[in-house]
């Protein structure tokens, strides 16, 4: 086996345990050059703003120098390390210890030993962070490209694979605060390759202890083939997928309506799609708010904030949701507005929340009132959810 592959094979080695909470400590030694003021170099595991990385100390001569990566950026260092400033390297997991060395002739081995010591260390990011979805033998994220054929998380992938687990834990705590029935339904309209609709269905199939099922809506047919696929791949019996729109789909029942990124006044479709079906929650991230902004035209001293166009289409954007929220409360439910995902990703991370808390036939006047002193205060005429809602009265 060459000198490379020795090396990966230690990396791989590094990778596993980290992500398994495993890995112990790395040393790499025995300095090629005697010249060389670096004298080796150690690597632990650390948790920093709630990251677990990898914290590298080199020890010069005069000085230790500390740098904190990524695993990524970790495995590039070491395979660089071994390439030109070292021939040893020790890993010592909780399951065994590697030793890696080399000499000048290129020659190299790695073996495998039993562990020096069984005791994990104080790190532990998975009981630090404990992530509702696991990488581990998960076959839907390595069928959607977020993991890789050995069920690690791709580096291209990391951000996508948070967003997930922060996404379900923000679902997971709103459907805590509803009242579900038995074999309640989820409908995830306009769910695309699925990546959080599968996730959300995995995380409560082992958690909730009454059945439910979960569809998802995509007008995309080749999505649809494809979210099938995998759903059945992966053992998802009471997950399905259907060609369809917000308005349209065949749904017989909605307990539950998701709708992310529905763009413009397919919001609103959502939004009277779960209210019309009594869906105990209701849940929505809103994206591009056209509707409004074409009618926003205060009378008052707002002008002087809609006048500047990038100002006018923020306040559109606040208006808009603010309304629908005072819409889903008109109609029973208690309503939140919250960030979905942070804003370095995406600058349409607003989520407005519904858990329906009476059942009314007819919209709460008080609350009528607040929406038309708001539309009047701001020149709107019409709200497109408004107009939908109106059928109901």
């Amino acid at each position: 086996m060459s000198k490379n592959e020795n090396i990966t094979g230690l990396i791989d080695k590094l990778k596993e345990s980290f992500e398994l909470s495993k890995f112990i400590k790395l040393t790499i030694s025995n300095k090629r050059a005697r010249a060389s003021v670096l004298n080796n170099v150690f690597v632990k595991p650390v948790i920093i703003k709630n990251v677990p990385m990898l914290s590298f100390v080199a020890r010069y001569s005069t000085k230790d120098i500390t740098s904190n990566f990524n695993l990524e950026k970790a495995a590039e260092q070491i395979e660089t390390l071994l390439n030109e400033e070292f021939f040893n390297a020790d890993l010592f997991t909780s399951d065994a210890d590697f030793l890696y060395a080399s000499n000048k002739k290129g020659n190299s081995r790695l073996l495998r030993k039993p562990p020096s010591s069984t005791e994990l260390p104080v790190f532990r990011h998975d009981k630090i962070k404990n992530r509702p979805i696991s990488a581990e033998n998960n076959i839907y994220l390595r069928e959607l490209g977020v993991l890789n054929s050995g069920f690690r998380v791709k580096a291209d992938m990391q951000d996508k694979f948070k967003q997930i687990n922060h996404y379900v834990s923000l679902v997971d705590d709103v459907l805590s605060n509803a009242s579900l029935p038995e074999n309640f339904v989820i409908a995830d309209m306009g769910s695309g390759k699925g990546y959080l609709t599968f996730a959300l269905y995995d995380y409560l199939r082992q958690k909730s202890s009454i059945p439910f099922s979960m569809t998802g809506v995509e007008l995309r047919p080749a999505l649809v083939d494809f979210c099938n696929s995998v759903a059945q791949k992966s053992g998802f019996e009471t997950l399905n997928f259907e060609t369809g729109s917000i308005a349209d789909a065949q749904l017989k029942q909605i307990n539950v309506l998701i709708a992310l990124h529905a763009c413009d006044t397919a919001t609103d479709e959502a939004i009277y799609r779960g209210i019309t079906s009594g869906a105990e929650v209701i849940m929505v991230a809103p994206c591009c708010h056209k509707q409004i902004r074409k009618q926003i035209n205060p009378g008052n001293i707002m002008k002087e904030i809609t006048r500047f166009g990038i100002f006018e289409e923020r306040q559109a954007e606040t208006l808009t949701d603010s309304l629908r929220a005072l819409y889903l409360e008109a109609w029973g439910y208690k309503t939140s507005v919250m960030e979905f995902i942070a804003t370095e990703h995406t600058p349409k991370n607003v989520m407005i929340t519904g858990i329906r808390k009476k059942a009314v036939h007819q919209p709460i006047s008080s609350v009528l009132k607040r929406i038309d002193e708001l539309k009047t205060f701001f020149g709107i005429k019409e709200h497109h959810l408004e107009t939908l809602l109106s059928r109901q009265q």
